[in-house]
Formats: structure tokens, C-alpha cells, sequence
């Protein structure tokens, strides 16, 4: 199946994807969505939310973990594996345990039910921020190459030493890109957050070493004995590679 990639739209006219199977819930978010200026549209579970994506692009995903048939956490792994579109996860569960799991299966962030439906869209905006930024910042290096890896922060891509394009994250590429404008330098989780703009509405600190070690799974020769992005113990993480920008 192939599905619609990322739509690039302006941030207060970006359209949202509701996946939740609990009508009222669905119903309320896509009017609060309406009122502030975005387009809502729903789906109550991922074989429905497949026939959407097959006919629209989509500039952000909210995705229920509990839905009928297929789960949440499947369907993020799946929804990564294919495209780089912002993914927030909604969780019944408060525990670390069940919100890693869903940054680890590749989503950007989390929201627990019951919750602030202003914390959830300060977090929508932040995201479809973040997600715009390379664009927004003309004075950044149009491209940055390190260890035989190509990133380009305009048009958010990383490339492998082969010219393959590798998926990312929105969370994994910001700090990815934020590791390599600071290489040599020991960045603290907190300064990591501001780098990427996270602000009060980014992932917790402790999501960025989840972030941290799903980006070692894509780009160092070997993820166990990371040489790339080292952890300095009481101080955060250094880029250690050697970073040539253009």
C-alpha cells in the first residue's frame, strides 16, 4: 500500500488525521481542531484510517493506542516504516512504560487521557512547527555531512552513504539536526529541547533518550557501542563526528 506523504501546508491551515474510535471524543477534538483553524478529519480504526490516507495527504497524525482490531502501537510502527508524517499518540495508560513504547515504535509525541485539550494543541502546533522549521531558517546550511551520512535541513532529509533516503522522526530529525550544528559540544536533555523548539509543549526529558536511541539504530555502525552520538554521564550527549556543511 502506498500512502499519501506529509502535505505542506502552512501551519494554521494544516489538516489533521483523528484516529480514535470513541465517537464523542473524535467529535469533540475535530470541532476544537475546526475552531482553531484547522481541517479534521476521522477515522475510527486503521483499516479506515488506510482508505484515508490512500486518497489524502495528511499534515499530522493523532492516534488512539486502544482501537478495534489492529492497535495503536502497530499502527505507528507501520504509519513510520512509510512516512515521516508528526504522529501524537493518546494513551489511557499514565505509565513510562506504554508512552516509550509509543515513541519507540516511531512516535514524535504523547498526550494521557483524560486530557487538556489546550496542552494537546499547543503540542499539535509545536510539532507542525517543527516540522516547517528547515524551511523557516534560510541562514541554517543548506546540507551537513558527517561519517558518510547527507542531511539536509531544508528539505528534512537524511541520506546514507549510498544516496538512500532513511525516515525519520520530526523529534529524531530535530535532534539529529541539532546534534550536528553543535558537534564537539556536550548538549544537556534541556538544551536539546530548546535547540529543537520543543519549548513547554515538546516531550519530557526523559523522551529524548528514547529519541536519542532510536536515531543510533539508523546511523551508527553499531548502535550497542554508539561512537557517533556518546553519552557524557551527568551531562548529556556529544556529536562526535567531524560535521562539513554547505
Amino acid at each position: 500500500m502506498t500512502m499519501q506523504m506529509q502535505a505542506c501546508a502552512p501551519e494554521m491551515s494544516a489538516t489533521i488525521l483523528l484516529v480514535e474510535d470513541d465517537r464523542d471524543i473524535a467529535d469533540m477534538l475535530a470541532e476544537t481542531l475546526s475552531q482553531n483553524g484547522y481541517t479534521a478529519v476521522s477515522a475510527q480504526s486503521g483499516a479506515e484510517m488506510d482508505r484515508l490516507l490512500r486518497r489524502q495527504a495528511f499534515d499530522l497524525v493523532v492516534l488512539d493506542v486502544m482501537l478495534p482490531g489492529e492497535d495503536g502501537f502497530s499502527i505507528c510502527r507501520r504509519l513510520r516504516a512509510e512516512m515521516r508524517t508528526p504522529i501524537i499518540m493518546l494513551t489511557a495508560v499514565a505509565t513510562d512504560v506504554d508512552r516509550i513504547v509509543g515513541l519507540e515504535f516511531g512516535a514524535d509525541d504523547y498526550v494521557t487521557k483524560p486530557f487538556n485539550t489546550r496542552e494537546l494543541l499547543a503540542r499539535i502546533k509545536s510539532l507542525l512547527r517543527r516540522a516547517s522549521y528547515g524551511s523557516e531558517r534560510p541562514e541554517r546550511p543548506k546540507t551537513m555531512s558527517f561519517a558518510g551520512w547527507r542531511i539536509d535541513p531544508v528539505s528534512r532529509t537524511l541520506l546514507d552513504d549510498a544516496g538512500s533516503q532513511v525516515f525519520m522522526t520530526t523529534a529524531e530529525f530535530d535532534l539529529l539536526v541539532a546534534l550536528c550544528l553543535n558537534a564537539g559540544r556536550v548538549l544537556t536533555r534541556d538544551q536539546l529541547l530548546a535547540l529543537t523548539h520543543a519549548g513547554v509543549a515538546g516531550p519530557v526529558e526523559r523522551s529524548v533518550d528514547v529519541h536519542i536511541s532510536r536515531i543510533r539504530q539508523k546511523i551508527e555502525p553499531n548502535p550497542k557501542e554508539p561512537s557517533l552520538i556518546k553519552t557524557v554521564r551527568l551531562g548529556g550527549y556529544l556529536f562526535t563526528p567531524m560535521v562539513d556543511a554547505s
